[in-house]
């Protein structure tokens, strides 16, 4: 099989929809500046890429006829360090957005964490005393519609008031006309609620807590908050994403945008998802019931 031409049929790889919403948002080569032609196309790179990630394998276990992968890797860190798949992130979220009839600027967001086994050893790695896990945490802040808006990956001991400044520190010069976000008691408590202040003072944010019904044991769908729980579902059909096999935090970030990064070329090819789970599949229900209300 020819390797650089011929593309692999895996679950994972992008279809040629989703290629066409993906590739004028990467960066182009430019042949004034020299340099050899690309042994491997970046096409057949994502692919592999996404193999990684959807699969949880190892990067020396991919299939032969996908990219090696060391080339592979080498694409991932590189443009993990120069922004690309924050560019290519930011860029499909606002068109999706736009699709959906909103102003690609957010009004609103919800705002959670999860904590992850750590397999490998590697930077910022702590013992969340709460969850009794050694590994890091998660932070991510999500819009109305559970996109990804923010993602800060750090150790699973820094405690989640301090992680949630991390996330919000400066989040209005991203996003101006952001306002308000939603979290769980988690963020404060009888002793210390002085993230409130923090965020209203520092980040311009109006923080407001989404309270548990104590009544009710188990799992409970709360309002607002069933947004980000069905983010973290969309994360989780990612294997590479049921623990934290990276050893830069900055790759496990980007990991998690890779994963919005196919959800959204999905949606924009027109190519629907159907519903895993009983998060989304709720999730969905509520938002069928909100289109049929308006």
């Amino acid at each position: 099989m020819c390797r650089c031409v011929c593309k692999p049929a895996y679950e994972s790889s992008l279809t040629d929809p989703q290629w066409a919403v993906i590739e004028p948002l990467l960066p182009q080569r430019d042949p004034r500046r020299g340099g050899r032609p690309l042994r491997y196309p970046r096409r057949l790179v994502i692919d592999t890429i996404l193999y990684v990630l959807r699969t949880g394998t190892a990067w020396r276990h991919v299939p032969h006829d996908l990219a090696p992968w060391d080339v592979a890797y080498r694409w991932f860190r590189c443009w993990s360090a120069d922004g690309t798949w924050d560019r290519v992130h930011d860029r499909l979220r606002d068109l999706v957005r736009l699709a959906e009839g909103r102003d690609v600027q957010p009004s609103a967001a919800v705002l959670d964490s999860q904590t992850a086994h750590s397999h490998e050893g590697g930077e910022a790695i702590g013992w969340d005393a709460g969850k009794r896990t050694r590994g890091r945490k998660r932070h991510i802040l999500v819009d109305t519609s559970g996109l990804l808006l923010k993602a800060v990956v750090h150790a699973a001991s820094v405690q989640e008031r301090a992680g949630a400044k991390l996330v919000l520190a400066g989040i209005t010069r991203t996003f101006p006309l952001l306002g308000l976000v939603w979290a769980d008691q988690g963020y404060v408590n009888r002793i210390d609620a002085g993230l409130l202040d923090w965020a209203r003072e520092h980040a311009g944010i109006e923080l407001q807590i989404v309270p548990r019904n104590a009544d009710v044991k188990g799992f409970q769908v709360l309002p607002r908050r069933w947004v980000v729980e069905r983010t973290f579902s969309w994360l989780g059909r990612c294997r590479r994403l049921a623990r934290d096999y990276e050893r830069k935090p900055a790759h496990a970030e980007a990991m998690i945008k890779v994963a919005m990064i196919r959800l959204m070329a999905a949606r924009l090819a027109g190519e629907d998802i159907e519903p895993q789970g009983p998060i989304e599949t709720e999730a969905a229900r509520r938002l069928n019931d909100e289109l049929n209300q308006e």
